[in-house]
């Protein structure tokens, strides 16, 4: 599309109003808006806000559900042991395999923070970020299993530039450049609840907002990261989002399972505490594993329980996952592999007086995609449960929410980080902040036999390499 084109597509297309104040735009502000709107699919747009009403009948879903197929913490039911997955996937990371996908397009500002959440300081003595502490886990493994595992890192247009300098001002935390790739998701534009016009940011922008975790799929084809894991000859893909610190990346029992149970997608869940937690739960139905929204999930299916008085629906997502990458190539070609998801939200916007209007209640409809929405389609799908005490910690709220704060973050870490010291035969006194770089020990097992006989830890420590 030429911009000269723009009047007669958009009367074509019902949205004639975006040019609505053009004539007070110079010349470079058009340039940009007509940029805009020539990357917008407005068949699409109209084919989605007419599906609108529609909506998948969960009850119906639910009824059908059943318990996904797991690897549960008791492992006394398990097809295969915690050392043979192990084995397993060291033998997978030796082989250079395995790389490692990071979401990180969210912005702080739930936590009062005005940048990218993966810049927020987090570790609860050294301070380090979450972006620090999640490339440091990156090139920890790689060094233990002497390799280099490549780390593809996903912004969004609100956080790309600064996630950019961030990383560049600090070296990259000592990944290597060519081993660390960062490409932007995509976005969508927000239209009117009512009419499914386009709205308006300013005269010269168009409202719009990222496309939801699943555009990692797109984008990640599109920005030749797909490419490169292909040329690297990856075959699994550890993916994660950037604000729960204690998540285990690549590690080796979870690639291990994945790959003995010829899984195409497999991810981690926790057992549900409450029925009613506010966490997808994954299910499997008529076969296949899918994700029902708490949101979506009603209430009385929500309690139901098994003879034993256990949760019938028990597996809650935390959003970590193991593809193939062959998976994601095949699905990167099919249409219907993720579908759109509906979110009716408030949206600020310009109005027919070029007045800046922020609405009191939800006006306009914002269009995602969800990555847990590939499921289904993966075959033998299978799910693998973590304690969330040492694998969960996830930063979402400001100081004095009632959870998911950085004060209960951070002493989760400084709990797991204690507990290792303590395995490892150190005396840490009760309600003593510690923390340990992944780069001195990944693990407890690691740090047996770097902890001196005797260690007394009574004050505030970070365990790091070089002191």
């Amino acid at each position: 599309m030429k911009s000269g084109d723009l009047p007669a597509i958009l009367r074509e297309n019902g949205q004639e109003h975006l040019l609505r104040f053009a004539a007070q735009l110079s010349a470079e502000q058009y340039e940009s808006l007509a940029r805009q709107i020539c990357g917008i699919d407005f068949p699409l747009v109209w084919k989605l806000f007419a599906q609108r009403q529609e909506q998948s009948n969960f009850r119906d879903l639910a009824l059908r559900a059943a318990e996904p197929a797991a690897f549960r913490l008791d492992v006394s039911k398990n097809r295969f042991s915690p050392a043979e997955a192990r084995a397993r996937g060291h033998q997978a990371l030796a082989a250079g395999q395995v790389g490692v996908i990071l979401v990180a397009g969210g912005q702080g500002t739930r936590l009062g923070f005005d940048h990218p959440k993966g810049m927020f300081p987090i570790g609860p003595v050294s301070g380090r970020t979450l972006l620090q502490i999640h490339i440091e886990k990156i090139l920890a493994t790689a060094a233990r299993h002497a390799v280099r595992i490549p780390l593809y890192l996903m912004t969004s247009p609100a956080t790309h530039e600064e996630t950019l300098r961030f990383l560049a001002a600090h070296n990259h935390f000592g990944m290597a450049a060519e081993d660390l790739r960062v490409f932007c998701q995509g976005t969508m534009p927000a239209v009117d609840a009512t009419t499914g016009q386009l709205l308006l940011d300013a005269p010269d922008r168009l409202a719009v907002s990222p496309n939801g975790h699943g555009g990692m799929l797109a984008a990640f084809a599109e920005s030749g990261a797909m490419a490169d894991a292909q040329v690297r000859g990856i075959r699994q893909l550890f993916y994660f989002q950037v604000d729960n610190p204690l998540v285990d990346i690549a590690g080796a029992e979870y690639i291990g399972y994945h790959i003995l149970s010829d899984s195409e997608m497999t991810s981690q869940v926790i057992a549900k505490r409450d029925p009613l937690e506010k966490v997808g739960n994954v299910v499997d139905v008529d076969g296949r594993l899918m994700v029902i929204e708490y949101s979506d999930l009603p209430d009385d299916v929500a309690r139901w329980a098994n003879p034993d008085g256990s949760l019938a629906i028990w597996a809650g997502s935390i959003a970590v996952h193991v593809f193939d990458l062959a998976f994601l190539a095949r699905a990167k070609d099919r249409a219907d592999s993720l579908p759109y998801h509906f979110a009716h939200k408030k949206v600020a916007f310009i109005d027919v007086d070029g007045r800046r209007v922020e609405p009191a209640k939800a006006n306009a409809i914002k269009f995602e995609r969800f990555i847990f929405d590939l499921m289904p389609s993966a075959r033998n799908a299978v799910v693998v449960e973590v304690d969330p005490l040492t694998s969960f910690a996830p930063l979402k709220n400001a100081s004095g929410a009632a959870a998911d704060t950085p004060e209960s973050v951070k002493a989760q870490m400084s709990d797991l980080h204690r507990q290792w010291l303590r395995q490892a035969g150190a005396e840490v006194a009760d309600g003593i902040t510690v923390e340990i770089s992944p780069c001195f020990a990944l693990d407890a097992d690691d740090l047996r036999g770097k902890v001196p006989p005797g260690l007394k830890i009574i004050e505030p420590t970070y365990l790091r390499p070089g002191v």
